[in-house]
């Protein structure tokens, strides 16, 4: 699709088509994010005495 359709689209649609995608990638940033974190700052479980 190209981008004026796509924006044709989203607008004969309402606020909603702006919404869900938005909100797709919101939850998918902060999916990468906490993935990240986790991978990054997880440290080793030798003995900690």
């Amino acid at each position: 699709m190209m981008n004026a359709d796509c924006f044709a689209f989203m607008s004969s649609m309402g606020w909603l088509a702006w919404l869900m995608p938005l909100t797709f990638l919101l939850l998918i940033g902060l999916v990468i994010a906490s993935l990240g974190k986790y991978l990054f700052s997880h440290t080793p479980q030798g003995d900690r005495s």
